[in-house]
């Protein structure tokens, strides 16, 4: 009995040993999580949401967005769709849509009404349509007077953005006005292509959709397109539009990439992609991309994506999206305006210039581009872009041009 005991005495520090290393992991994996915000998240229940994004998906993407989101318990997992996928596609496994403007987010809320379907939508932040180019293309734009600096800065570096005249830029479009005939020689470039902006496919893509509702106000004279004549007006600006549709719905990427330059010179973006663009490249390289620049139309779209929720369990969401302090800062940080801020005040601007990125002005001019009736809007965008007609359009009447 005695030599039973002497054997457990002479084994209680080796005990005492592995349970301190085992403490010290377990505070350490404790330390570990309380630092990346997710202390009780391995206890607590994760609420998984199911969506499909147009082209903010990114924002989902974003490290510091899935850390913020995880903090109150929601992983979300997103999958990419142009915006006739997202009006048209199956919802049935779904908690939310992300559709990148008001046209597919107004098409799909009427779907949901007519399905008696759950649905409630957010506005969290906006970002305005703009034409993404290259410095060269821009002066040679600012040397036919079809591009203004939005400003000189004193210190001899470039502008990163101008404003465009729109209507001006159509015109060299529609005349197959060359870049070379515009003098595009001048800045180092030679380019035998038509002067024009090449947009995602119109059939897919609600930047290029949107672009459409640009183009068809400008060159209505500044009127909103309605009907009798939308499909007249659909025809006569379908060859600025229908040959400059790119596959897919990203046209960003080949822009931002080495080989953008001879893939399109001229691209329908939103203004966030470059800002976030620009962020990243000063963080890598501790300086601007001046090579590329933004064009910004007189005539402006500011493009509203609309968060909707599909069930109850992704209003949350949709609050914290619209509400959270430190998700509206890191959507700044990605590029995007919140809801109530603007250039010239609040955290956009802030966050621009302490990053050493110049803000740009989108006031560009007072008349604002007001978007056809979603009816009139769906139908030119099939006519100028062939597109076959969506399960809910109406068939045409007899002896109709589809």
């Amino acid at each position: 009995m005695i030599k039973r005991q002497r054997s457990i005495v002479r084994r209680r520090p080796r005990f005492v040993a592995t349970v301190a290393t085992l403490l010290a992991l377990l505070l350490g994996s404790t330390t570990s999580l309380a630092l990346s915000g997710n202390l009780l998240l391995p206890f607590d229940r994760i609420l998984v949401l199911e969506g499909r994004t147009g082209s903010k998906g990114d924002f989902f993407d974003d490290p510091e967005v899935q850390r913020l989101l995880l903090r109150h318990g929601i992983r979300v997992h997103v999958t990419a769709a142009g915006s006739q996928e997202l009006v048209h596609g199956d919802y049935s496994r779904l908690a939310f849509l992300f559709p990148s403007g008001r046209p597919a987010a107004n098409d799909i809320i009427a779907r949901l009404k007519r399905d008696n379907g759950y649905s409630k939508a957010y506005n969290p932040f906006v970002s305005p349509l703009v034409l993404a180019t290259y410095r060269d293309y821009a002066r040679t734009l600012e040397d036919k007077g079809i591009a203004t600096p939005q400003y000189r800065p004193d210190r001899g570096d470039e502008p990163l953005y101008y404003n465009l005249d729109l209507a001006a830029f159509l015109e060299r479009g529609e005349n197959h006005k060359t870049w070379n005939e515009l003098g595009i020689q001048r800045h180092g470039t030679t380019n035998g292509n038509v002067v024009v902006a090449q947009t995602s496919h119109i059939c897919q893509s609600n930047s290029a959709e949107t672009f459409l509702a640009q183009v068809a106000f400008t060159r209505n004279g500044g009127q909103v397109p309605e009907d009798p004549g939308a499909d007249d007006l659909a025809a006569r600006i379908k060859p600025l539009l229908s040959a400059q549709g790119m596959p897919g719905v990203d046209v960003f990427a080949p822009y931002s990439s080495p080989e953008g330059r001879g893939i399109a010179p001229v691209v329908v973006v939103y203004e966030h992609q470059y800002l976030a663009y620009q962020a990243h490249y000063r963080d890598t390289r501790n300086e601007l991309d001046t090579s590329r620049v933004l064009l910004y139309p007189t005539f402006q779209f500011i493009t509203q994506p609309q968060f909707i929720s599909l069930a109850p369990e992704a209003d949350r969401l949709g609050d914290l999206l619209t509400h959270d302090r430190r998700l509206r800062e890191r959507a700044v940080a990605l590029g995007f305006r919140t809801i109530g801020d603007d250039t010239d005040s609040g955290e956009f601007k802030k966050y621009l210039g302490d990053r050493g990125i110049p803000a740009p002005n989108t006031r560009t001019d007072d008349t604002k581009t007001v978007m056809p009736s979603q009816e009139v809007l769906n139908r030119m965008v099939r006519k100028v872009g062939d597109c076959p007609p969506g399960p809910d359009a109406p068939a045409p009447a007899p002896g109709a041009t589809p």
